[in-house]
């Protein structure tokens, strides 16, 4: 079993969307079974695949010791791929029952997914340096860091970086790859930004490339990935590149 957290610094950079994108393509073109954690209290990989966070159970109650992981997994519109949504209660959970008192605490969500049978689980993060961050690159094999070509977000993966380092000395997750979304072939600062990443994260930059494309908002009204609304758009031909070539780093 391989855990990934999808990371990033700041909102916007489509983390969310590639990892729906790459669980969807596991199990659709290459027969993976696949867990998606929705581990951000925005909750919306939860909406965006047609769940209402308001109405399910998050991992909250299940690191609180409240409840068995597997109550709270969903099946999802796509075969051999279900999902853990996420709620607001998952933003200060950390506070709150049994994990305010327990120092080790951020050690526990490892603790939980080390006996599941799925190929893949991928986790959504918050886009901070949080505590749920923190939990998720503990209990990962893998860190695939998501961002976009403009300035805040290359510059918040310097701090990220440093971030990642730290947890990886003590835990020892990897940094899978830097996946960039909203990428256009013909901007003018492609080449500084491409360098900042190479600096701060060395050898890691993925060559798929997920090209802007209005057809994956459109396949989040429908709650669905962009394979099943829009399977020819340029999107779609780009997710699954950096699907097979993510399988091939792991």
């Amino acid at each position: 079993m391989t855990i990934i957290c999808v990371t990033s610094f700041k909102g916007g950079t489509a983390k969310t969307s590639t990892l729906l994108h790459l669980g969807s393509a596991f199990c659709k073109f290459h027969k993976k079974k696949v867990l998606l954690i929705d581990f951000d209290a925005q909750a919306n990989l939860t909406t965006g695949l047609g769940f209402d966070p308001d109405e399910q159970d998050s991992m909250a109650p299940v690191l609180q010791g409240e409840k068995n992981i597997s109550e709270v997994i969903l099946n999802t519109c796509i075969p051999n791929m279900d999902i853990i949504p996420a709620d607001t209660w998952l933003e200060r959970v950390e506070v709150s029952g049994a994990l305010a008192a327990d120092r080790y605490s951020h050690e526990r969500l490892k603790e939980i997914l080390r006996h599941l049978d799925y190929d893949f689980i991928l986790i959504d993060t918050p886009p901070s340096l949080c505590w749920l961050t923190e939990s998720a690159l503990i209990a990962s094999n893998y860190s695939l860091v998501c961002a976009t070509p403009e300035f805040y977000s290359v510059k918040g993966l310097q701090r990220l970086s440093l971030f990642i380092n730290n947890i990886s000395e003590r835990h020892g997750t990897k940094v899978l790859g830097v996946a960039l979304s909203f990428w256009n072939q013909r901007g003018k600062s492609n080449d500084a930004f491409l360098s900042v990443i190479e600096q701060t994260f060395p050898g890691k930059l993925l060559n798929a490339k997920v090209r802007r494309d209005i057809a994956v908002s459109e396949a989040t009204i429908y709650g669905k990935p962009i394979f099943d609304t829009a399977p020819k758009s340029r999107a779609s031909l780009d997710y699954m590149d950096l699907t097979q070539e993510i399988l091939k780093r792991t």
